[in-house]
């Protein structure tokens, strides 16, 4: 049965069984920061993770952590300053982020210089605003309410919960739907396969997308200025 989408968004395909190591190659050469973006419980950070575990020097930075206890997604600019721009310069980051010193938080976001891959994941990680400190973009599709039931089980499936998802929705719906990010996706991934496979070592792939596009990589060098030193 086909996935039901989100609003505005096409459907890809047709959908193919691929090893993670090609995947990985398709995104380019090392090093490289990727985004993996998609909607809520649609299975990011599951692809997040079978990239960065293919990749022995790897990370994963949550979109999630940078904007805790700060906005949905008012939070580019964070990302940039505290982490992509670091990273860029090879510099190693430790960066607490406005939320974690207003609440107490202990701790930091952590990563290393020289890494081979860092997977930026999370709702908008392929926004806009970062492409010039992007070298790839993932897109993971998923079904729309398959990804509601997911997100509402996985955070406790109270009416608390329920009520906070629709909240998150309600801003969600109109920021991905005014992105776009899957029209720049380098590769769209399901978040919600029906294919059997190695959940380990391979993906569920489109081999195209649903609309015609230049080489996604190429039209976000194109449109994007250069990461300031």
């Amino acid at each position: 049965m086909p996935m039901k989408l989100g609003p505005g968004e096409p459907a890809a395909g047709p959908w193919q069984v691929v090893a993670v190591t090609e995947v990985l190659r398709r995104l380019g050469p090392l090093p490289r920061i990727v985004a993996v973006d998609g909607r809520g419980a649609g299975g990011k950070t599951t692809v997040a993770g079978v990239l960065t575990a293919a990749v022995e020097r790897s990370a994963v930075v949550h979109t999630d952590d940078v904007a805790w206890h700060h906005s949905f997604f008012d939070w580019a600019d964070l990302l940039i300053d505290g982490i992509l721009a670091p990273l860029r310069r090879g510099e190693p980051v430790r960066y607490r982020p406005p939320g974690w010193i207003a609440k107490g938080r202990p701790g930091a976001i952590e990563i290393p210089a020289g890494l081979d891959l860092v997977v930026v994941e999370g709702v908008g990680a392929g926004r806009r605003e970062l492409a010039g400190y992007l070298d790839a973009l993932v897109w993971v599709q998923s079904d729309f309410a398959e990804a509601e039931r997911r997100g509402i089980e996985r955070d406790g499936g109270d009416q608390a919960t329920i009520d906070f998802w629709h909240e998150w929705m309600a801003e969600e719906i109109p920021f991905l739907s005014g992105q776009r990010p899957w029209e720049r996706a380098d590769v769209i991934v399901a978040g919600t396969p029906e294919l059997t496979y190695d959940r380990a070592s391979e993906l569920v792939v489109a081999e195209r997308c649903g609309s015609a596009r230049v080489t996604a990589a190429a039209e976000r060098r194109m449109a994007a200025p250069a990461p300031s030193e």
